[in-house]
C-alpha cells in the first residue's frame, strides 16, 4: 500500500535518519519544507520535497494536504494508561484543599488504584485500557511507553503487563514497556519496606524476565517512596536482567535521584519539578533525557519542570503526558505541548522537539520513529486547515487533527 500526500502547506520535522534528538539551542530550530510531498510505500517514510520535484510518482491513494501541515505522531515516552477505574473522588478532594500527600496517607492515590486493579479480571483491565490507547491515537500519539505499578503484588504486576503486552501485540502503535513495582509502597510491608523491596528483586523481575514483559525498569525516588538506596538496588538488579533504567524523580523533593539516575545510565529521568543546580551538571556529563510532564503539574498544581533551565543549559528536553487516574487523566499530547509553551515560555518549534524526536530518542526508539526521515516508520499527522505551526499550541481547545496514519495505515 502507498500513500502520496500532496500540496503540503508546510512538512514539519524533516531530518536526516541519523539525527536521535536534539539538545540546547538546536531545539529552537524545526526543518521544514513548505508546498510539499510526502510518499508511504507500506510502512515506511518513502521520500518527499518540494512539490517542483513531484513528478510522475504513482501511488494507491493519493491525498491533497492543501492548507495543512504534516508532522510526525507525537512520542508520548511516560504514561500509565493501563489503569482500572478513576480517582474522581480524589480530584474533588484536592478542590477541597487536601494534598497530595494527604491523599495519599488516607489510603488514596496510588494505593487505591492498586486495590482496583487487584480486584480487575485482565480482560477487563484490558478493555478499559484499550480503549484509552484508541483515543490518544486519535489525538496523534504514535508511539507509547506504558508502565506497570498499579499492581504492586507479584500477580497484579504481571497482569499489567500481559495487557501492556497484548495492546502492543494487537494495535499497530509502538509500544514500549516499563516495570514500576516500585511506585508505592502497599499497605501490607508499611513497616518492612525492605521485604518488598525483596519481593521486587527475587520474585518479580524474575517472572517478568521470563515472560519477557518489560523494556524499562522505573522507580519513584521520592521522599516516604523509594530511597536513593532503595532505587540504588532496585536498579542494579533490573540490570541483571537486562531491563534498561528510567526514574521518577524530582517530583516533589531533589536529593540526588538524577545522579543516581546518570549513574546507571538511564534512558530518561522523569518529572523534574524540583531540580537543583548539581541536577543540571549531572546532565551535561551523560546520555540521560529530561522528561517534563506539564500536565501533571497544571492539574496537581505543583511547579512546572524548569525547561528554561535546562535547554539554556544545552541540555535535550523530552515532553510527555504522565497519562494516569490520579494526577493526569489525560493523554492529550496536544494540550501538553500547548501548557509547555503558555506555562514553561517553551517555543512552538522547542515543544514539537520535545514531543517528537526528542520523545522518540526518550523511548529508545528515534532511530524509526520521531521524523520526517527516509526508511523511517510511518507515522504521520495531517493537520486541518491551519495559519502555521504555532497555531497548534495557540489555539488549544480546538481539535487540529483531521487524519493519522501509524505504520502506513491510516487510522482516522
Amino acid at each position: 500500500m502507498s500513500i502520496l500526500i500532496i500540496n503540503i502547506k508546510e512538512l514539519l520535522q524533516v531530518r536526516a535518519s541519523n539525527v536521535l534528538k536534539v539538545s540546547g539551542e538546536d531545539m529552537k530550530h524545526l526543518p521544514t519544507i513548505k508546498n510539499a510531498y510526502l510518499l508511504i510505500e507500506d510502512d515506511n517514510i518513502k521520500d518527499y520535497g518540494s512539490m517542483d520535484d513531484c513528478i510522475a510518482i504513482i501511488a494507491d491513494k493519493t491525498i491533497d494536504a492543501k492548507g495543512k501541515l504534516v508532522l510526525p505522531t507525537w512520542c508520548d515516552s511516560h504514561t500509565h494508561i493501563v489503569y482500572a477505574g478513576n480517582r474522581e473522588q480524589e480530584f474533588v478532594d484536592r478542590i477541597k484543599g487536601l494534598s497530595y500527600a494527604e491523599i495519599a496517607n488516607r489510603g488514596g492515590g496510588i494505593l487505591n488504584s492498586a486495590k482496583t486493579l487487584q480486584n480487575t479480571s485482565e480482560e477487563d483491565l484490558y478493555n478499559q485500557s484499550i480503549k484509552r490507547v484508541i483515543n490518544v491515537i486519535k489525538l496523534g500519539t504514535g508511539a507509547l511507553e506504558i508502565k506497570s505499578g498499579y499492581g504492586l503484588t507479584v500477580e497484579s504486576e504481571l497482569k499489567m503487563l500481559r495487557v501492556i503486552k497484548r495492546i502492543k501485540d494487537e494495535l499497530p502503535i509502538e509500544v514500549k514497556a516499563t516495570f514500576l513495582g516500585a511506585h508505592a509502597i502497599p499497605e501490607q510491608f508499611k513497616n518492612n519496606k525492605k521485604n518488598y523491596t525483596d519481593l521486587i528483586i527475587n520474585e518479580m523481575l524474575p517472572k517478568i524476565a521470563n515472560e519477557n514483559l518489560a523494556d524499562f525498569i522505573d522507580v519513584f525516588c521520592e521522599k516516604g517512596y523509594f530511597s536513593i538506596e532503595d532505587t540504588d538496588a532496585i536498579l542494579s538488579a533490573g540490570l541483571t536482567f537486562g531491563l534498561i533504567p528510567k526514574l521518577h524523580v524530582n517530583q516533589f523533593n531533589a536529593f540526588g535521584g538524577i545522579a543516581l539516575g546518570v549513574k546507571y545510565k538511564a534512558l530518561s529521568v522523569d518529572h523534574l519539578e524540583e531540580l537543583a543546580p548539581q541536577d543540571i551538571e549531572a546532565l551535561k556529563e551523560s546520555d540521560t533525557i529530561p522528561v517534563a510532564l506539564p500536565s501533571c503539574s497544571y492539574f496537581l498544581s505543583i511547579p512546572y519542570t524548569p525547561a528554561r533551565e535546562l535547554i539554556d543549559a544545552g541540555l535535550a528536553l523530552a515532553l510527555a503526558t504522565d497519562y494516569n487516574p490520579g494526577s493526569t487523566p489525560s493523554g492529550n499530547m496536544n494540550f501538553v505541548i500547548s501548557t509547555a509553551c503558555i506555562k514553561m515560555k517553551m517555543t512552538p518549534e522547542e515543544a514539537i522537539n520535545a514531543s517528537t524526536i526528542n520523545g522518540a530518542y526518550a523511548m529508545g526508539i528515534s532511530k524509526d520513529y520521531g521524523s520526517i526521515s527516509k526508511g523511517k516508520k510511518a507515522n504521520i499527522i495531517i493537520t486541518n486547515t491551519v495559519p502555521s505551526y504555532n497555531y497548534l499550541p495557540y489555539a488549544f481547545g480546538e481539535n487540529h487533527i483531521e487524519t493519522v496514519i501509524i505504520k502506513g495505515k491510516i487510522m482516522t
